[in-house]
């Protein structure tokens, strides 16, 4: 739902920014915000596609392996993506404070709620994640 609002909402600045231009008027601000949105459109789609294992992934090699060796082999890299997002978690949240004080474009925006697209990206697919492992696990 909230992805949909935000490709709907892009949509809408860049088309009301390009009707604008034409007629004389730009509004410079309408970039801006249309990459800003963008960007958390990517961060929510990447997640949506995990949750319906529609995400990239290789499975030739699982393909041809037994079906409880094959569990264990999703499991273990589940638990390593989990731990390597953890890893990453923690710098992307370091990351988003060290850019606060950083404004950025015409609308003079913290940088910190560009960078912040990647601790909740990090955080929901941890989520997406562990719940899958729960799922592969019973």
């Amino acid at each position: 739902m909230s992805a949909s609002i935000l490709l709907a909402g892009i949509v809408l600045l860049v088309g009301g920014g390009s009707v604008a231009r034409a007629f004389g008027v730009p509004i410079i601000w309408s970039v801006e915000i249309a990459q800003l949105m963008f960007l958390w459109l990517c961060v929510l789609a990447i997640d949506i596609a995990m949750q319906d294992n529609r995400h990239f992934g290789l499975e030739v090699l699982l393909d041809h392996v037994p079906a409880g060796l094959r569990k264990l082999i999703e499991a273990a890299n589940i638990i390593i993506m989990i731990g390597l997002l953890i890893f990453l978690l923690r710098y992307a949240w370091k990351n988003t404070i060290l850019m606060h004080p950083r404004l950025d474009g015409a609308l003079q925006l913290n940088g910190s709620i560009f960078h912040a697209s990647m601790v909740l990206g990090f955080a929901l697919l941890v989520r997406t994640l562990f719940a899958k492992l729960v799922t592969l696990t019973r």
